[in-house]
């Protein structure tokens, strides 16, 4: 029997990729997937759009969002949302506040990035073409390919390193809890994000994963980009533990020269279909008081 394969971590120029979540869906088609989730970051305008083309496609969208977070001493820390009601109106106001400051903030960079170009005796990037080049939300890899169209940087690291890391203006986070809260209250379930890039101490982890779950994490992306086979087993032995949903998926975000593909990243990850099953199911049990 033909083992179906999925892509339940991707993103659009609704956040910061490159492709339209049309485009999204193309791709995932001429990959062979069944299913897919589009999980932009702090972003769920593409879902639609991604429903719309799933249609023609003839493939399953999983509605899904990547919200940035933070517990304890782990910023940056990523959950997935999935399954929830991308019309609920209280999801759609946190986001779109959380949005506008994203947006403020990107502003801020391309200002800082700007100054520098002028300090080193350069033209600035126009902030209206950064714009057009993301289709949507700003994001920092926009910015970078407007440096790199301008002949400022020869590629996404280089960009990076001489301009967004020293020009960078802080983010800003959900509390793991509110955001766990947040998608539970609209029917969805919550997922850590690639574990191997919060923390690589197993010790740790297991200790964060223990944390999350009494705040009501429902599983875990096993299949990721930060980890090896064995780190695949580790995780999902975890998930099991805790009675959580094994995830996963590539991060696509449509890097030039990147690896990763949709339905396939590092090292040939690929996710099967028994994922979204799983997904299905944790969203049909009844939600614990």
């Amino acid at each position: 029997m033909k083992t179906e394969y999925v892509d339940l971590h991707l993103h659009s120029t609704c956040s910061d990729g490159l492709f339209s979540p049309e485009e999204i869906v193309g791709l995932a088609q001429k990959a062979g997937l069944v299913a897919i989730a589009l999980a932009d970051h702090d972003n769920i305008d593409g879902i639609n759009h991604a429903m719309q083309a799933g249609v023609e496609a003839d493939i399953e969208i999983i509605t899904a969002v990547e919200l940035s977070s933070q517990w304890r001493e782990y910023t940056d820390m990523h959950l997935l949302g999935y399954g929830f009601d991308y019309q609920d109106p209280y999801l759609i106001r946190a986001l779109a506040e959380f949005q506008e400051f994203r947006s403020t903030r990107n502003r801020q960079i391309v200002e800082r990035v700007n100054q520098k170009l002028i300090d080193e005796q350069r033209q600035p990037i126009d902030p209206d073409a950064v714009r057009q080049l993301a289709g949507g939300t700003i994001g920092r890899p926009h910015i970078a390919l407007a440096l790199r169209q301008a002949g400022y940087a020869s590629n996404n690291e280089d960009a990076f390193t001489r301009y967004l890391v020293p020009c960078n203006v802080p983010k800003r986070y959900f509390p793991a809890d509110e955001a766990i809260k947040l998608l539970h209250g609209s029917g969805g379930i919550v997922v850590l994000a690639h574990p191997p890039y919060v923390t690589r101490d197993r010790r740790k982890l297991e200790v964060l994963i223990a944390e999350l779950v009494d705040l009501g994490l429902d599983g875990i992306e096993a299949y990721n980009n930060g980890s090896g086979l064995e780190d695949t087993d580790w995780l999902i032995k975890q998930a099991r533990q805790h009675g959580l949903v094994v995830t996963g998926g590539s991060d696509f975000h449509g890097d030039s020269g990147s690896i990763i593909e949709v339905g396939k990243g590092v090292r040939g990850l690929q996710v099967p279909y028994g994922c979204v099953e799983e997904l299905k199911a944790a969203l049909g049990r009844p939600r614990k008081a």
